[in-house]
């Protein structure tokens, strides 16, 4: 008996096994099977699938898919002062990867959770900097990282008003967060692009968004 596949595993799931198996969208490629290699919080799944190339013949291959749900992240600017709001918090996987310290800087993101990405977005912005978001922006959706995680970011954006924090700040502790938040002006977030002080992927795009068609078009760099 597997946990997630027959058996419950600590959250509740069985059946893991059954996600993308009864993929059609794609001629190409034809599931044979899937394993569950973890699911003791996320879901680490091994697909075996055929895979007919560009000049006909078919392939045998097996990927390994890292499924954590999809997420959602904000950027919250003042277009008055001419700041955004960030978060610094400690990121093992960056740590263990080459970043100095771990602590990177990065916009209010979650998962989803069952949420919509309007509902998590708001949810996680109040959790993480204390500022209630009004009407958010959509930007885009997006997968970060499609050669192995299965995440859809959903990006958003909304303004923020200099009137303090309305909820306690600093993640919630019960799941070990410890954030730091930082209101920088535009530009100076815009250039820890440059330098590396601002290494996270979805800040990046953000800031590089409000840079180009959000609204900071309006000051250079």
């Amino acid at each position: 008996m597997t946990p997630g596949v027959d058996t419950p595993d600590r959250r509740g799931r069985t059946g893991l096994d059954r996600h993308g198996r009864d993929l059609t969208g794609n001629p190409r490629v034809v599931i044979r099977d899937v394993e569950v290699l973890s699911c003791d919080w996320y879901v680490l799944r091994r697909t075996t699938f055929d895979y007919r190339h560009s000049d006909g013949h078919w392939s045998r291959q097996q990927r390994e898919t890292y499924d954590r749900g999809d997420g959602a992240t904000i950027l919250l600017y003042d277009t008055d002062r001419e700041t955004v709001l960030l978060t610094r918090q400690f990121r093992l996987p960056a740590y263990v990867n080459g970043h100095p310290d771990g602590m990177l800087v990065e916009t209010a993101a979650g998962l989803l959770d069952g949420d919509t990405p309007e509902e998590a977005v708001r949810r996680e912005a109040a959790e993480e900097t204390g500022y209630a978001v009004g009407a958010a922006e959509r930007v885009f959706a997006v997968y970060m990282s499609p050669g192995s995680v299965t995440e859809r970011l959903h990006f958003f954006a909304a303004s923020y008003q200099d009137a303090g924090p309305t909820t306690a700040t600093g993640g919630i502790a019960a799941e070990g967060e410890d954030i730091t938040v930082l209101e920088l002006p535009f530009r100076e977030a815009l250039a820890m692009t440059h330098t590396g002080e601002i290494a996270d992927a979805k800040t990046i795009m953000l800031l590089q968004w409000a840079a180009l068609n959000g609204p900071f078009g309006h000051i250079r760099p």
